[in-house]
């Protein structure tokens, strides 16, 4: 039997405080909403408790940040798409941000099990003044449990509205993408790092954001597997490679550190849960 589970979060300002709401059908809801860096920031856990998808599955996630809010939303854990019988697993999450608002969509790592067909879709809408920092992180198979990603897809869709996107399908029996050196090159762990904007960054800002970026990556053991570039006025993206998750997570949350202070004034944060 298919799971198909719907989350609706809202945030809005109250009395100074960014207040989150949400309704939810199926598995699928906020956990908890925390406050470790006051009022003004609302960290919130999202999770899905059977923890994986199979084929037919849907997640539908619906974020709305009304004015001025300031939202972050993590998991306690990685997320799984395992083996389908034929029929696709979705996850599709749409972002809307008001004037002014930020966000912070920082979910851990998707697993992308060997025959999985998954759907994976992010798509962000972005009033003048908004901003957002996100990532995506996605490691194809379990290659130190030996179990690697030898069958199945997986498609990629990363949208800003009028301004970026990113498609593209990853197909297991593709040899020359998974292993080829303008692919892949063996490596099994893919991972973004994004600033979106609903307004133009200006090319001060894009450049401090860029060179925030470059400096992490050039003392980073993953240094040669990673690069930043700003492929529109609204973005600046960072991609990694790397064999696993870990190091690919450890890299995005470095950059996130030297972001946070520089472009939004803001200490380097992290939620409480990874430091679990």
């Amino acid at each position: 039997m298919a799971w198909h589970a719907r989350l609706q979060l809202e945030l809005r300002m109250q009395a100074g405080r960014c207040v989150a709401r949400f309704e939810h059908e199926g598995p699928l809801r906020i956990l908890q909403t925390l406050y470790p860096e006051g009022d003004a920031v609302s960290h919130n856990v999202l999770v899905h408790p059977p923890s994986g998808l199979v084929g037919g599955d849907t997640l539908q996630m619906d974020i709305h940040a009304g004015p001025g809010t300031h939202g972050l939303i993590t998991t306690p854990g990685a997320s799984r798409f395992y083996r389908s019988l034929g029929a696709a697993a979705t996850v599709h999450t749409e972002v809307r941000l008001d004037a002014g608002a930020r966000l912070e969509w920082l979910p851990l790592e998707a697993i992308c099990y060997s025959g999985c067909i998954a759907h994976n879709q992010l798509m962000l809408d972005l009033a003048p003044g908004a901003e957002l920092i996100g990532w995506d992180v996605t490691a194809l198979g379990l290659p130190q449990a030996n179990q690697p990603f030898v069958q199945g897809s997986l498609m990629q869709h990363i949208e800003l509205r009028g301004a970026w996107l990113e498609r593209g399908r990853i197909a297991a029996d593709d040899t020359r993408l998974m292993d080829g050196p303008l692919g892949l090159a063996g490596q099994r762990c893919i991972a973004t790092l994004f600033l979106a904007t609903g307004s133009d960054l200006g090319r001060a800002r894009q450049e401090q954001a860029l060179t925030l970026a470059r400096e992490v990556i050039e003392s980073n053991p993953l240094c040669t597997w990673a690069g930043a570039t700003a492929p529109g006025p609204r973005v600046v993206a960072v991609r990694v490679l790397a064999p696993l998750v870990e190091p690919a997570l450890q890299l995005l949350k470095a950059i996130r550190n030297v972001w946070r202070p520089a472009l939004w004034a803001l200490p380097a944060t992290a939620p409480r849960g990874w430091a679990l």
